[in-house]
């Protein structure tokens, strides 16, 4: 748990406006990373000669501009992904506290992936936008905007194939949970000492050893989930997905019969090298502690007047 304490001064929508902007700040700087990701997942055309080669080339046929495709719609699913999912996080933290307000590592992972399901389901729209706009050709757009993209795909392809792809992003909430919670029981071993000595530093390497051990457990789901995304017959080349599939299953066995097992991380090296931190789903000391009254308010009897 964080040992910071709140500012009283700042409000929390405030503090809401700040986390979206320095997130939609981190977005934007790491933009050019998160597009080699999903062209090297997709398998576009760009990506043969390597992801430097597919950087260089997509500049000189779309421009430099091109880098950040689909990085306004990121940050424009930036706020209500991290507000639903960080009041997702606090009420579900409340619900597996025990009696004592205890909570453990584990449950507390437990929230955080359920609460990221959650955010993810309700702005899943926006991402399968996101991915059209960057798989697009900028020059020659099938999409003119996200509000035209949300259009296009609802009106040519139906309401589900917004949501194209959730299956494989909600199962690899799994190996990412499962990523997290080995490394955090394994941290007082590497460090050889207890948790509650760990420095910030120290902190900053455990969320980056945890991001990315998680991230590369879970990127195989990751992968499909892209290729489904971006996979239409209303685009030119399907999308530009180097595989033809016709549904999760089919997608792994397909990119493992074309690409290799390895095809299924394609893309790892940018996405590992943007890794962002998230929202701050840490309870405060004082949150903890008005959870805690909150739940013993819920649990133990009221007390009558004669007893007063």
């Amino acid at each position: 748990m964080a040992t910071l304490r709140r500012d009283g001064r700042v409000t929390a929508l405030q503090r809401l406006g700040c986390a979206g902007l320095a997130g939609a700040l981190s977005l934007s700087l790491t933009a050019p990373l998160e597009l080699l990701t999903v062209l090297a997942q997709v398998g576009t055309w760009h990506c043969r000669r390597g992801l430097r080669s597919a950087g260089l080339s997509l500049c000189r046929t779309e421009g430099v501009r091109a880098l950040w495709k689909g990085n306004l719609t990121a940050c424009l699913r930036l706020c209500p992904y991290s507000a639903l999912q960080l009041a997702s996080s606090r009420r579900l933290v409340t619900l597996f506290m025990d009696e004592l307000g205890h909570i453990s590592h584990w449950r507390a992972i437990m929230a955080g992936s359920l609460a990221g399901m959650v955010a993810t389901i309700v702005t899943y729209p926006t991402d399968v936008i996101k991915t059209r706009l960057i798989v697009q050709n900028r020059l020659e757009p099938s999409y003119e905007g996200i509000f035209h993209a949300f259009y296009k795909i609802h009106h040519q392809e139906g309401l589900r194939a917004l949501y194209r792809g959730v299956s494989p992003a909600i199962l690899g909430a799994v190996p990412f949970s499962a990523g997290s919670f080995f490394v955090y029981i394994s941290l007082d071993k590497i460090w050889q000492e207890p948790i509650v000595r760990f420095t910030p530093l120290q902190n900053f390497i455990n969320g980056c050893v945890a991001a990315g051990v998680a991230q590369t457990l879970s990127f195989p789901f990751e992968t499909v989930k892209r290729k489904m995304q971006a996979q239409s017959p209303w685009l030119p080349h399907y999308g530009g997905v180097d595989v033809h599939f016709t549904g999760m299953a089919d997608c792994f066995r397909q990119t493992v019969k074309n690409k290799g097992v390895l095809g299924l991380w394609s893309g790892l090296t940018p996405s590992l090298l943007k890794l962002t931190p998230g929202v701050d789903q840490s309870l405060h000391p004082q949150e903890l502690r008005e959870l805690k009254l909150l739940r013993r308010e819920n649990f133990e009897p009221r007390k009558s007047a004669l007893e007063n």
